[in-house]
């Protein structure tokens, strides 16, 4: 067994995913406990070899080796003796070729690239054998060091695949999807931003982000570049290349890792800093099943992908040869890294040190980006904001929501001092892909109420946290929750693949003993004109103000108009789960977005005598919005139960026919409609369930649409939480005019 540490990373973030490599020699017959402080190091299976080959044993389960693993018997001892003497001998016999390839490595324009090679000659008998582990231990200090084992594969964990709530999103867009030989030529040349678009510019300050030529396997096309593609749906690109010599593990490690900085430059990592450059992380396995030379096409799936601690992934390849599958390549991981000394974030203060390298659509200069967007939500909040927050490492702190939740990729402005709690104001951007979670899974024709909220809110609550709001006793644990607001919809329009532009403003602060209060007003604009616009007002709690909400009733329990009634009359239920399931008529929230499953009416009832709706859901701990909303302090987002109203509110319309009055109709947000909110508590994870009931106060028509308004409440078991006045949906056939 080796242990090759990894270089370990020289800022106060979370450490790599794997802080210990093993190159068993043995498979392990049950995983090991995870440790506190590293991930178990689990196992990977590579693809079948062909049926002439003999694959090389491969663990099934984690394999780690610790002081109190138990002893083999004898026989195991024996032959684990007998491998361990020739495994020796064969390292031996490799050092002497190991160095020769550290020249060959050398040539690559230092990037520090981790494989093996070995000299295998066409009539080598045994090609199934020739799968070697390579171990990297890499510092700036001392270089790059390679060591290997044929037959034994490096194992690590086969992550879950991506779902379309945590799918990574690209930093930047472009049309691109394939690439010439003229287009690797220039990426060679570090011209990214001339085949990819302007959208990838960075004034310079990557000279080193480009393509690495290989003497043995090159890239000539680029066939297919898709972001959710592959076995985990994280990416995959698919290549035509060329190999020359008799050197396959070295032409297959070249070609994996010229497709691996293809994928990441089209992914925008490089974005994420200034005077970057790519380096080679853990170590991977190469598996040679077969002699090859001449074309070749390769197959590489991104296995994981993220920003942090910094930007990386991971990728599997598949190279073929003449229609056969001649070499795989397992776990090899390409890192976006600054140059040693670089800031990477804001100093104290708040102070931008430098250009961070985050540029817009537009060309204008990013304060931070969507690297340190992520550290805001679940990495290390002094990368996010500067030194002073760092000491909230591992604690209760507030946080930006993470993964599809987050709804903020830049910072462009930021007007204020931090400390000066008075005034501020910011100006932030978030992109929408097309394809993002909640236009898949909304009933409506564009965006959905919960994005509109959580975009404009998230950037309003970053500019109070910037400035300091908690700073004020940094000794607290703050947890964040907005309190009251008011927003409306100024004009309809569809935000697919466009560019959000929020500016803040801080209208004041007030601080109490455990609790900061701050209030914010906000415009959110696209293409020039504002669409949205609002005014909330947020608190930070320390852990004994929160304990002390009593909801909206000074602490006492009022039930639901329907428990109220003396006389309980009839209700009619709408069977939601049987019309979702159906998938027919009307869309019909789904996947994450599906708040209801059975709603409760009472015709002609409520409050204003036009009809009456109950619902409950069921709230559980492994919900999936309490790992998006917040890192250690999960709580629903006040913005689902608005959504959860407003999909009670629309399959009460449909169910009530009032969408077979138009032709071809379609849910909106209606606009110059103010919707108001109070919120006095939260559903936690320990709640058993959610409950709401809506008023419906008016039923207006206009030609070609329909608006229903209402006011609405929600309770978690124990009491009254949020008042919602003003709620509206509405129907429009899609030639309509405005309302």
């Amino acid at each position: 067994m080796t242990i090759t540490p990894l270089d370990t990373l020289e800022f106060d973030g979370e450490p790599f995913d794997v802080l210990a490599w093993s190159l068993a020699l043995e498979p392990a017959t049950s995983p090991a406990p995870r440790s506190s402080t590293a991930p178990a190091v689990p196992a990977v299976r590579p693809t079948t070899a062909p049926a002439s080959s003999v694959t090389a044993p491969v663990p099934s389960t984690t394999a780690q080796v610790s002081a109190g693993s138990p002893s083999p018997d004898p026989i195991a001892a024996l032959l684990h003796e007998v491998r361990s003497e020739l495994v020796t001998a064969h390292l031996s016999a490799m050092d002497v070729q190991t160095a020769l390839q550290q020249r060959a490595l050398a040539g690559l324009g230092g990037e520090h690239i981790a494989r093996v090679s070995t000299d295998l000659a066409p009539a080598s008998p045994t090609w199934a054998e020739q799968s070697f582990a390579v171990m990297v231990d890499y510092t700036p200090a001392t270089g790059l060091a390679v060591s290997a084992a044929p037959g034994h594969p490096v194992v690590f964990e086969l992550p879950a695949p991506a779902t379309t709530m945590n799918a990574f999103k690209f930093l930047a867009r472009t049309p691109i999807t394939t690439l010439r030989g003229a287009d690797l030529a220039a990426l060679g040349r570090g011209e990214v931003a001339a085949v990819f678009g302007p959208a990838y510019d960075q004034e310079g300050v990557n000279p080193a982000i480009r393509l690495t030529d290989g003497a043995h396997g090159t890239l000539t096309e680029v066939l297919e570049i898709a972001g959710r593609e592959g076995p985990w749906a994280r990416g995959r690109l698919r290549a035509a290349g060329r190999i020359e010599g008799h050197d396959p593990v070295t032409a297959a490690t070249e070609l994996t890792w010229q497709a691996a900085q293809v994928f990441a430059m089209r992914a925008g990592l490089q974005l994420c800093l200034a005077g970057a450059r790519f380096q080679a992380g853990e170590p991977f396995e190469v598996t040679v099943s077969a002699p090859m030379t001449g074309p070749v096409e390769l197959t590489a799936d991104v296995v994981q992908i993220d920003l942090l601690p910094r930007p990386w992934l991971r990728i599997n390849t598949e190279i073929r040869c003449a229609g056969q599958v001649v070499a795989r390549v397992h776990g090899l991981t390409l890192e976006v890294a600054e140059e040693p000394g670089l800031p990477i974030g804001p100093e104290a203060g708040g102070e931008i040190p430098r250009f961070l390298g985050r540029r817009n659509a537009f060309g204008q200069r990013a304060l931070l980006g969507e690297f340190h967007m992520t550290h805001s939500a679940r990495g290390d909040l002094g990368i996010a904001l500067g030194p002073e927050f760092s000491a909230y490492a591992g604690r209760r702190a507030t946080r930006m929501p993470n993964h599809g939740l987050q709804l903020c990729d830049r910072v462009m402005a930021v007007d204020g001092r931090r400390g000066q709690l008075d005034a501020g104001s910011s100006h932030t951007e978030y992109d929408s892909p097309a394809d993002s979670w909640y236009y898949l899974e909304s009933a409506n024709a564009s965006m959905p109420n919960v994005v509109y909220m959580e975009t404009s809110l998230q950037s309003a609550l970053l500019l109070g946290y910037f400035l300091g709001a908690t700073l004020t006793s940094p000794g607290e644990d703050f947890s964040l929750r907005n309190l009251d607001g008011s927003a409306t919809v100024l004009r309809e329009v569809d935000l697919r693949d466009k560019t959000i532009q929020q500016t803040s403003r801080l209208i004041d602060t007030t601080v109490l003993v455990g609790v900061v209060l701050q209030t914010f007003s906000y415009e959110l604009a696209v293409d020039g004109e504002p669409f949205y616009a609002g005014e909330s007002l947020f608190g930070f709690f320390n852990a004994p103000a929160l304990a002390n909400q009593n909801g909206l009733d000074n602490g006492e329990f009022v039930p639901t108009w329907l428990d109220s009634q003396e006389h309980r009359p009839a209700v009619r239920v709408i069977d939601v789960a049987a019309r979702r399931a159906a998938g027919t008529g009307l869309p019909c929230a789904v996947g994450h977005l599906a708040m209801l499953d059975r709603i409760e009416t009472v015709d002609s009832a409520g409050a204003f005598g036009l009809g009456y709706l109950r619902a409950t859901r069921a709230v559980a701990a492994d919900d999936w919005f309490f790992g998006y909303h917040f890192h250690l302090d999960p709580v629903m987002p006040g913005s689902l139960g608005v959504e959860a109203v407003i999909q009670a509110m629309q399959e009460w319309t449909i169910d009530s026919g009032l969408a077979a009055e138009l032709l071809a109709p379609e849910f909106v947000l209606p606009v110059g409609v103010s919707l108001s909110w109070r919120y006095r508590g939260q559903i936690l994870a320990t709640d058993e369930r959610m409950t709401l009931e809506v008023h419906i106060k008016s039923v207006e028509r206009r030609r070609g649409r329909i608006r229903v308004i209402a006011d609405a409440s929600v309770w978690k078991p124990s009491m009254r939480i949020y008042e919602l006045t003003d709620v509206a949906v509405e129907l429009r056939d899609a030639d309509a005019q405005p309302w």
